[in-house]
């Protein structure tokens, strides 16, 4: 009977640390199953959409994130009031201040912002000029290259400038402004990149 017991208290061990193995063994062999639904790094190279977790820009002014997509660098930050106030005072200072480009800026962010969302900016961080990755210089103050700065991109390659909207300065290399990609909101922390709001062009 006594050996019975043990032998019965054994198997119940047995039979719940094969359970909890088991159990561990299935979540490891999930991971790369569930990974498999993300698109590649080739995929979105190709053109796949992106989407970014955008929660975390609220957590300092100024900061700025940086997502590839098809191979480019797509630059997402938040603008504040005083930066959004200050970008009608440069229209005359540009030299496409209205975004008609339309191969620089879909339809969708052609405002006086370039965005879906005044504050929220998304485009992609290379210079229309030669390919270079401009300086993110967000401070409103008088700069070396600048003293009526409110605050923008600044490629030091060639001395282009871009202001908080991406619109190019007039005078410079660069001759457009940065381009925005097709993106839209799938809800207030997320952005797909990639793919325009719906319905539009």
């Amino acid at each position: 009977m006594a050996n019975q017991g043990v032998n019965s208290g054994r198997r119940r061990f047995l039979t719940a640390s094969t359970a909890v193995v088991g159990a561990v063994g299935a979540g490891f062999a999930a991971v790369p199953f569930i990974s498999s639904w993300k698109p590649s790094a080739r995929a979105q190279t190709a053109g796949a959409p992106v989407v970014v977790d955008i929660s975390k820009i609220d957590l300092e002014p100024g900061m700025r994130m940086i997502v590839q997509w098809r191979g480019k660098p797509v630059w997402i930050f938040k603008r504040t009031q005083e930066q959004l106030a200050a970008l009608p005072g440069l229209d005359e200072r540009l030299r496409d201040p209205s975004s008609e480009n339309a191969d620089q800026t879909p339809g969708f962010a052609r405002n006086g912002y370039r965005s879906i969302k005044p504050e929220i900016a998304v485009m992609v961080g290379i210079c229309t000029h030669l390919g270079c990755s401009p300086s993110y210089v967000p401070e409103m103050l008088p700069q070396p290259y600048d003293s009526q700065w409110q605050g923008g991109f600044y490629c030091p390659c060639h001395n282009s400038r871009f202001d908080l909207a991406g619109r190019v300065f007039q005078g410079v290399p660069a001759p457009s402004n940065l381009e925005v990609p097709p993106y839209h909101f799938q809800d207030d922390n997320h952005i797909v990149v990639g793919v325009p709001p719906e319905g539009a062009a």
